[in-house]
């Protein structure tokens, strides 16, 4: 897709009220983009974001060039060394890790020294960071939470618990009931990761758990032990559902849905099937994983999907001014709405649509957050590590008495995966 777009001086005001945006008319040039967003919706509106920034610098000539999600991870590694765009989306942490530490992508330090992202991006900030540099900017994310039935926890006297001890309570009086506390699908491994993301933030903090997944430190800790030893407490206490590893995490929603399980971890993309599936934001509420360690500060998952500067850009200038660009908060604001990729902006000063999941992941997110932002498992840590320790992750919670040898199994491969 080629944009080139002309508009009167009266429309280009328009554009920069409406985005926060100062009019500067003296970048010019080629200028490439390279996007992953191959859905339809995600599609357009990054062509729709591009197409105002255009209107606001044009005397730009901006090529977008969109590639299928999959693909583009494929082909990333040769585009960035041969023929490199001046922008393109990617990922977080250790997604991005590969391609700093080849040189690959431009540092990006200077705006995050800028106050306008380093007041308002800040809960990001140690997702976007290796080495002490920050190497993007992040433009959306999603909370990950308790989703769980307030109507069942009405009928059972239950209120939204905030520490260990109480969510152990809620579940015991939920087991009780004849109902099991969680659901969960963990045929695909992840989201037995996601359980063991909050289990570890919780238990030993943000650092440690980034330690961990970067093979700083080991799965033979007593600290890893105290994580297993915590998530066992539900396990022996029967939380989760039966025979979880056969179903995937859509297989699991009607236990919830049909009140045989009260709660689901999971990422805010679970609302929309559970409303599909009937259930009413009357019956549906959202509450941040409970303080476990009152030493360690409260971290979350929120998966980031960012923009880079590759270092081989030829139009840095306007490269940069795109990042600032994406990250304001009423651009963010807008392409994170429920019509366009009805997700959170990172931007602290922007809103969000009227829904009552939304709200409170941005004011979670945002606000309570104080820990950092984690990426989820399979993202923080390398693929082949994240394979192997998710594996191990799902055996301990079908066969918890095998823990010594999964620790061990997971402690071999960190030595191995990592070295190379």
């Amino acid at each position: 897709m080629h944009t080139m777009l002309k508009m009167t001086a009266a429309a280009l005001a328009i554009v920069a009220a409406n985005t926060g945006s100062t009019f500067a008319a003296d970048l010019s040039g080629d200028f490439k983009i390279f996007l992953d967003t191959s859905n339809p919706a995600p599609r357009a509106t990054m062509e729709k974001m591009i197409g105002d920034f255009q209107t606001l610098h044009p005397d730009l000539k901006i090529e977008t060039t969109v590639i299928d999600r999959e693909a583009y991870k494929t082909q990333i590694r040769n585009f960035l060394t041969a023929n490199a765009p001046d922008v393109a989306t990617w990922y977080a942490a250790n997604r991005m890790r590969p391609y700093v530490e080849a040189g690959l992508f431009e540092d990006v330090s200077d705006l995050w020294a800028e106050p306008a992202i380093a007041d308002n991006l800040a809960s990001t900030k140690g997702a976007m960071t290796i080495d002490g540099k920050q190497w993007g900017v992040p433009y959306t994310y999603y909370q990950w939470g308790v989703y769980y039935r307030k109507d069942i926890f009405d009928e059972l006297g239950l209120s939204e618990p905030t520490n260990w001890e109480e969510e152990k309570a809620n579940c015991q009086k939920i087991i009780d009931s004849g109902r099991k506390c969680y659901t969960i699908g963990s045929k695909f491994l992840w989201t037995a990761g996601g359980w063991f993301d909050y289990m570890n933030m919780r238990t030993n903090g943000f650092d440690f758990h980034m330690d961990l997944l970067t093979g700083q430190a080991s799965w033979e800790s007593d600290e890893v032990r105290k994580t297993f030893a915590n998530w066992r407490e539900l396990i022996d206490m029967g939380a989760f559902i039966d025979n979880h590893a056969s179903y995937s995490w859509q297989e699991a929603l009607p236990f919830m849905v049909k009140g045989d399980a009260t709660a689901y971890l999971m990422g805010n993309f679970a609302v929309a099937p559970l409303r599909d599936a009937g259930l009413t934001d009357d019956q549906l509420d959202f509450y941040q994983f409970v303080e476990i360690n009152p030493d360690v500060e409260l971290a979350e998952d929120a998966p980031t999907d960012t923009f880079h500067i590759p270092s081989n850009a030829t139009n840095k200038e306007a490269a940069r001014e795109f990042l600032r660009y994406v990250a304001s908060a009423d651009v963010q604001t807008w392409i994170n709405d429920g019509k366009n990729l009805g997700q959170l902006p990172v931007n602290a000063q922007s809103s969000v649509d009227k829904d009552k999941f939304l709200e409170q992941g941005f004011e979670m997110l945002s606000t309570n957050s104080p820990g950092g932002v984690a990426q989820f498992f399979d993202r923080d840590a390398p693929a082949e590590m994240a394979k192997v320790a998710m594996e191990g992750l799902q055996e301990f919670m079908v066969k918890p008495d095998n823990l010594d040898k999964i620790l061990s199994r997971l402690e071999r491969a960190r030595g191995r995966i990592y070295k190379n």
